[in-house]
């Protein structure tokens, strides 16, 4: 595609890439991959080739994207988020298909944050920065810590929610 912009330090395979769409510098993104329109995918970044990502979606800097993984549009990926495909890894041996993660629409992953394999992220979610992930997030909660725990909920426009 020629509609997005491509850092020339970006080594970018063969994959679908939406209009609108920015790559940074030294990002990489494998053969299969799919990103929607109008993403930001920022500096230092890796896109294995069994990602899919929305429309509109921002990943920041040092964020590796590992194959099973599903982000829905409007979604935010703070610095250094890690995300994990396997429950049981060990060098050398690897599944046969890796685990599905979810990121629903207009969920947030702040910074440092750790989300274990399998897991769903539900819409509008946000998991505060630094926490590691071990269950289902709830649409429209707010999570934090280790284990991330419930907080609170948001409204529908993800503010102002109730405890």
């Amino acid at each position: 595609m020629s509609g997005y912009f491509k850092h020339w330090s970006a080594d970018v395979a063969a994959c679908e890439i939406g209009d609108g769409s920015r790559i940074w510098q030294f990002v990489v993104i494998l053969s299969g991959a799919r990103l929607g329109k109008y993403c930001n995918i920022c500096a230092h970044v890796l896109i294995e080739g069994d990602v899919v990502i929305g429309d509109r979606v921002t990943v920041k800097s040092g964020v590796q994207l590992w194959n099973g993984l599903r982000v829905g549009s409007d979604v935010f990926i703070g610095p250094n988020a890690t995300f994990t495909n396997d429950r049981f890894p060990r060098s050398g041996v690897y599944p046969a298909i890796f685990s599905q993660t979810v990121i629903e629409e207009g969920a947030s992953i702040g910074a440092g944050a750790v989300v274990l394999p399998g897991l769903r992220i539900g819409r509008r979610a946000l998991v505060a920065a630094g926490s590691v992930v071990t269950r289902d997030v709830a649409p429209l909660s707010l999570v934090r810590g280790n284990p991330a725990r419930h907080v609170r909920f948001f409204n529908e426009e993800g503010q102002n929610g109730c405890e």
